[in-house]
């Protein structure tokens, strides 16, 4: 029997379907239901640029390309999906052939969350047209091993073994209000096993850069969308976070292109 790591290598990206997305208009982004849809189409052209997968670049590629992605996600939800939030799963192969996954997924505390204007100052309250869910937040835990970075950690496709087996030594389920940083060969924060982290320096938020100026894979994490968003709006910079940097309790925020942003604390092993 073939196993997961015989299986061929597929591009994916996981997005948010929310018909509550409708009705929001925030920082220029048009009104669309699939949460960011043109950065997750991006971030799969620019792997299989990288891999060299003329067939998806093909097939992506321009207004046309967006489109075909969006008619493929709207034609593959049932009127039940479309009537609620769901995660929705894409996968393409190197031929071009995409794939669907879709499941149920709770609502946003605000639609601030999935469009914040700002991340709030560490030991601020958080103001009512701004963030909200930090009452209970994630728990953000330090790998006790250090993963390589490369082209698998940098671009998302089914390779994530170095992802799972960290979730896996820290005991984290996929619904578990539990996040783990994984951690370079340098010591430097790479990202979280399924979420862009954001920390605290000098007066402003950072995160850590996934490309250097030699053009190297930079911390080594992936380059999200949710990622790709708070940067261009100034909401955080890229910045070299060491693991022995972090702090027990200190105050983090998460990001992902299924939850949009939410909050985090970072807790240390004894």
């Amino acid at each position: 029997m073939a196993t997961n790591t015989d299986a061929p290598l597929l591009l994916f990206t996981t997005l948010r379907y929310d018909p509550h997305l409708l009705l929001v208009s925030s920082h220029n982004t048009p009104s669309s239901a699939l949460y960011m849809l043109p950065y997750h189409r991006d971030r799969i052209l620019r792997a299989a640029t990288h891999f060299k997968w003329p067939a998806v670049v093909s097939l992506l590629s321009g207004d046309s390309g967006l489109e075909t992605l969006s008619s493929f996600i709207f034609s593959s939800l049932s009127d039940e999906q479309l009537s609620r939030p769901n995660r929705i799963r894409v996968t393409v192969s190197e031929k071009g052939k995409l794939g669907i996954t879709i499941s149920p997924v709770p609502e946003v505390p605000s639609t601030y969350n999935l469009f914040p204007f700002s991340l709030p100052v560490p030991g601020t309250d958080v103001p009512v047209i701004s963030l909200v869910g930090t009452a209970t937040p994630f728990e953000v835990v330090v790998d006790n091993q250090e993963s390589k970075k490369s082209a698998y950690t940098h671009f998302k496709t089914t390779k994530r073994q170095v992802y799972d087996e960290a979730r896996k030594r820290h005991g984290i389920a996929l619904t578990d209000r539990k996040e783990v940083l994984l951690v370079s060969e340098e010591g430097e924060v790479m990202e979280g096993s399924i979420a862009t982290p954001y920390f605290w320096r000098d007066g402003r938020w950072v995160t850590p850069p996934v490309r250097d100026e030699e053009g190297g894979w930079g911390s080594g994490g992936n380059e999200g969308t949710t990622r790709r968003w708070a940067l261009e709006r100034g909401i955080a910079v890229e910045e070299v976070v060491l693991a022995d940097s972090l702090v027990d309790g200190e105050e983090c925020w998460l990001s992902n292109g299924g939850r949009g942003f939410y909050f985090g604390k970072v807790k240390l092993s004894s």
